[in-house]
């Protein structure tokens, strides 16, 4: 079968090569892949891959052999995965407590789009605490975290303001919810009781800086490529709060119940799906640079011919 593989140097080229087919553990089952969403996290992890390792978090597609011990969707069945790697390749082997059946009513392209960037913001929102007239303050959110974030977030009555990297960008996250988008952090009209940042560098304590009295910063990632640049005798904002550490897979909620929740609120027309990018899965290195450059608004989706 064909698989997208990093050919380097540096991660700097990726292609379509023959690769051996998926053998599953006996809680796995193996789905045909209609459609891939790739992430900016594995676009840097293609610049140094680790041996035996091809990228691919983010699937969608029909079980074509169920999982050996039972359990899972059955043949046929349309699907949403989450498999730690390898899912970008013609079939997948996806373990069962990260896959999830897809109504008909839901494209694959869309599903393709769900687990990483729906798990981590509806999983944000659930650390965040009550929402309710809570205001928030949300970096880097012209990514498919952020549109998510956004829409769940002001479903709950949260105040969200959102940091987007221009103000065209920002105009689909005001249709979501946020009630301001703003270029800078230093912009935003805070304080906040709530910070979220993915940024990190000087981003990170910038937003500490807007927080309120005992509010709350979430570090959940550094797109800078540089680590927060917090300086502890730098009280400037909330002179006494919390910082929080994130990371979307520390949750005692199993993926697969999360991904049902997200699966049922796009079915039931709760929860709309950023796609800024849909092409075939031969275009995957362009898609793959306009990532990294940060050049695509929400998800991009690579589709694959049947």
């Amino acid at each position: 079968m064909r698989a997208v593989v990093a050919t380097g140097p540096a991660g700097q080229r990726v292609e379509l090569q023959e690769v051996a087919e998926p053998e599953p553990k006996p809680h796995e089952a193996v789905v045909e892949v209609a459609a891939f969403s790739p992430n900016r996290g594995e676009t840097f992890l293609l610049e140094q891959p680790r041996p035996g390792w091809r990228p691919g978090k983010d699937i969608a597609g029909t079980v074509i052999r169920q999982a050996a011990d039972g359990t899972g969707p059955r043949p046929g069945q349309r699907v949403a995965g989450h498999p730690d790697q390898d899912g970008w390749a013609e079939r997948a082997a996806v373990p069962t407590d990260r896959l999830v059946v897809v109504p008909d009513t839901i494209d694959l392209t869309v599903a393709a789009a769900l687990p990483l960037a729906g798990l981590t913001a509806l999983r944000l929102l659930r650390l965040a605490g009550p929402a309710a007239s809570r205001r928030v303050l949300l970096t880097g959110a012209s990514g498919g975290v952020g549109h998510y974030f956004t829409e769940l977030a002001a479903a709950q009555g949260a105040l969200v303001t959102a940091v987007s990297a221009t103000a065209e960008r920002g105009e689909r996250l005001l249709a979501l919810g946020a009630v301001d988008v703003v270029t800078a952090v230093e912009d935003s009209a805070g304080p906040f009781d709530v910070g979220i940042d993915s940024v990190g560098g000087s981003t990170t304590p910038a937003v500490w800086h807007k927080l309120s009295q005992y509010g709350t910063l979430i570090w959940c990632g550094q797109a800078s490529r540089t680590p927060p640049q917090l300086d502890f005798f730098d009280w400037e904002g909330a002179t006494s709060g919390t910082i929080r550490r994130f990371h979307y897979l520390e949750s005692d909620v199993p993926v697969a119940t999360d991904l049902e929740t997200l699966v049922r609120l796009v079915a039931t027309g709760r929860l709309h799906p950023e796609i800024g990018s849909v092409e075939p899965w031969e275009n995957t290195a362009a898609v793959v640079e306009a990532l990294r450059a940060r050049s695509i608004r929400g998800n991009a989706v690579l589709t694959i011919a049947p």
